[in-house]
């Protein structure tokens, strides 16, 4: 699976309250969810984006509560990959069990400006910044978790499971 989109730049500790403020937790729908999604530091984030993102950002991404609003919240508004320095464990799970890739990559930070047009291959983790020619590689996802991610999500992959059985 190979993701091209423009990068979105964020910094350390981006937390799930900023990510998708506790007030809209009450929300399910995606549709609603998109809405907010980052609207503390970027307001109308997900209008931004009809082509897709890609989120790079530094270290500890997602910490904070396990809410996997978050993680429904920037794929519904149009975040194909995070790649970040580092994940907080439980958001990277959420991420993964929604269909969210997400990949660490050490020095990604630096290595990237905000609104550079990037290639993710997600299942050799390599990072390509079209601007620059410049790949770099992440952390591969393991095996497990990316057949989760070519499934569409953990209800989607354990729907097949069932089906094969």
């Amino acid at each position: 699976m190979i993701v091209k989109a423009k990068a979105v730049k964020l910094g350390n500790n981006v937390d799930t309250d900023v990510i998708l403020p506790g007030k809209y937790l009450a929300l399910t729908d995606p549709a609603e969810l998109r809405n907010h999604a980052m609207e503390g530091v970027s307001p109308g984030f997900a209008s931004k984006f009809a082509e897709g993102a890609v989120i790079v950002a530094g270290e500890n991404f997602g910490q904070g509560s396990s809410r996997e609003h978050a993680a429904i919240a920037l794929k519904a508004a149009g975040v194909r990959c995070v790649v970040a320095e580092s994940f907080a464990r439980i958001f990277y799970r959420n991420a993964i069990n929604i269909g969210l890739p997400a990949l660490e990559c050490s020095g990604i930070s630096t290595r990237v400006t905000d609104g550079d047009q990037l290639s993710v291959d997600i299942e050799r983790g390599e990072i390509r910044n079209l601007r620059t020619g410049e790949t770099t590689s992440a952390e591969p996802i393991p095996p497990n978790l990316l057949q989760v991610l070519n499934d569409g999500g953990i209800i989607e992959h354990l729907g097949k499971k069932r089906v094969h059985r």
